[in-house]
């Protein structure tokens, strides 16, 4: 399952809430976990911080493959990805049982969620709020489920990924055994 989102949707929140309460669920993956390299070196190696991220996607998903083919429990992976890198990345190595879900949340929820949460009132900008809304146009073209961590309480959120996390490995487990 990849949960993707921008800054303070909730997506790491989730993801380490379930490492820590439940590590049974899944093998948690954090995109970020690599290193983010300063924009001045993404454009300098990549051209663009665009491009260092769909080539870090396409890496990442493809490093998770090998990982799931080698184990049987589900792996959870956040980060902030285009959704459309996801999918080409998913296409590349021919995994189409994937799961992605886009965390978000209002702008306001995410500014408060930035500056009184994590410090980080540098984020509370219009570049971040249209990278979310970027996001969230791409999630609503693609038909990618979207969880609105607005109103949403950390413990529900958590549930919620669980669930499906354990719905899609027992449906990949049936499927598996059905030869498909």
């Amino acid at each position: 399952m990849i949960l993707t989102g921008a800054s303070a949707s909730g997506k790491t929140a989730i993801a380490k809430a379930i490492e820590a309460r439940t590590p049974a669920v899944a093998r948690v993956r954090y995109f970020d976990s690599i290193g983010v390299p300063t924009e001045s070196e993404m454009t300098a190696r990549w051209g663009s911080g665009e491009e260092w991220q769909r080539d870090t996607t396409l890496k990442w998903i493809a490093r998770l493959k090998r990982e799931s083919d080698s184990h049987r429990s589900p792996i959870l992976f956040e980060g902030q990805m285009r959704i459309a890198f996801i999918r080409e990345a998913l296409d590349a190595i021919g995994m189409q049982n994937a799961h992605v879900i886009l965390v978000d949340c209002n702008d306001e929820t995410r500014a408060t969620r930035l500056i009184k949460h994590r410090g980080q009132s540098e984020l509370t900008n219009p570049t971040m709020m249209s990278w979310a809304a970027c996001l969230r146009k791409e999630a609503n073209a693609e038909g990618v489920e979207i969880l609105d961590t607005t109103k949403v309480s950390l413990v529900a959120a958590v549930q919620c990924i669980s669930d499906r996390l354990l719905h899609t490995f027992v449906s990949d487990l049936s499927d598996g055994e059905s030869g498909k």
